[in-house]
């Protein structure tokens, strides 16, 4: 095991691209024009909800620019569509950087945080204008106003489904903070099996049926399509992980493909993104594969011209959604040399301890 260590020198925009040339992801990018209103809207949400409190917080979280990741994802969104979108954006950004620190590293915490917000998602469906009354978790509050707004006038199946990939994304965080403390040795496919819920990718996927206004049946929610959704998430994966190692080597972190090779082979940094991303470029050539057969599947199921558009629609939404994470990645101050301070030696985030717990505020360790 050699090369663990993030580069000493600022990491610079051109080596993030010279990471990417690696990588062959054949889909043309689109971008929202509505960015700019959903970055201030979503400003305003997190100030309304005391998450951003202070101008300097508000400066840093502004530089990660996360709204533009929900343009590249939903480019034909509309309005208070790509706001909704934004809104929660920001929150799994928000939810995940309060694990950067001790947190992280107490899983029974971490589970008894994730159960009171995956409670959130069978409470009873109440109306709501605007953020809803605090009750003094911040985080709880603005999920419970994410899926009250995105439930609303949505099919029960689509929100089963959305329920289930919220669940299953929440509770994937209990499967990091054990990851760090034991630091298992697995093969990269059995890192897949947790990665592919934390990544967040799946909930995504189910709010482009909600921008397009369709919901695809659930007989069409397996075989190809559901591969496909998977591989959308594998490729996302991987992407994240060559673009965000830097940083997560800086914080000690360990839930990411390209550091699981340092710990379990000789590669080295470079050495390890190489294999990551031909791995991605083998997913997307299943993907192209699979989304050629889809005409045939169809056929079989006797589709509509209507089901059909919605179809293309929906593996449309999958290529952006893959397209989008890359170039994202490149205009984010996420992965640049700030976003590396922003989490080296020790420091975290300044919306990183909004869980309040004993242990944060120095009761522990």
């Amino acid at each position: 095991m050699t090369d663990t260590t993030a580069p000493s020198g600022p990491i610079q925009r051109d080596i993030l691209a010279e990471r990417t040339t690696l990588l062959s992801i054949p889909f043309t990018g689109r971008s929202s024009p509505y960015a700019d209103r959903s970055r201030r809207h979503t400003l305003q949400w997190l100030r309304d909800l005391e998450i951003l409190r202070f101008d300097r917080d508000v400066e840093e979280y502004d530089a990660l620019r996360l709204e533009r990741l929900m343009a590249f994802f939903y480019p034909r969104a509309t309005g208070p569509d790509l706001d909704l979108a934004a809104d929660f954006n920001a929150w799994f950004f928000i939810f995940d950087d309060q694990f950067d620190g001790p947190l992280g590293r107490r899983p029974d915490e971490v589970e008894r945080e994730v159960d009171t917000l995956v409670s959130i998602l069978y409470e009873p469906p109440s109306p709501t204008d605007g953020v809803p009354n605090p009750s003094g978790n911040p985080l709880a509050d603005g999920f419970r106003d994410i899926w009250i707004r995105s439930a609303a006038g949505t099919p029960t199946v689509w929100q089963d489904r959305f329920r289930e990939h919220w669940r299953d994304y929440l509770r994937a965080y209990h499967w990091e903070a054990l990851n760090r403390t034991r630091r298992p040795a697995m093969t990269l496919e059995a890192f897949l099996r947790g990665r592919r819920d934390s990544i967040g990718v799946q909930p995504c996927l189910d709010f482009a049926e909600r921008c397009g206004g369709y919901t695809l049946p659930d007989m069409l929610h397996s075989g190809a399509l559901a591969e496909m959704r998977e591989i959308t998430g594998d490729v996302v994966i991987f992407v994240n992980d060559i673009m965000s190692v830097d940083k997560e080597l800086a914080a000690g972190d360990v839930n990411n493909s390209v550091i699981l090779l340092l710990d379990t082979t000789d590669h080295t940094l470079n050495g390890a993104v190489e294999l990551i991303a031909r791995a991605a470029n083998a997913r997307v050539r299943r993907f192209q594969l699979l989304a050629d057969r889809l005409p045939g599947v169809l056929d079989e199921y006797d589709a509509t011209p209507e089901l059909r558009a919605q179809v293309a629609d929906y593996v449309r939404a999958m290529c952006h959604v893959m397209r989008g994470n890359l170039d994202w990645s490149l205009e984010t101050a996420r992965y640049r040399a700030s976003g590396v301070a922003a989490v080296s030696g020790g420091r975290q985030r300044p919306w990183s301890d909004l869980f309040g717990t004993d242990a944060d505020r120095g009761g522990l360790d």
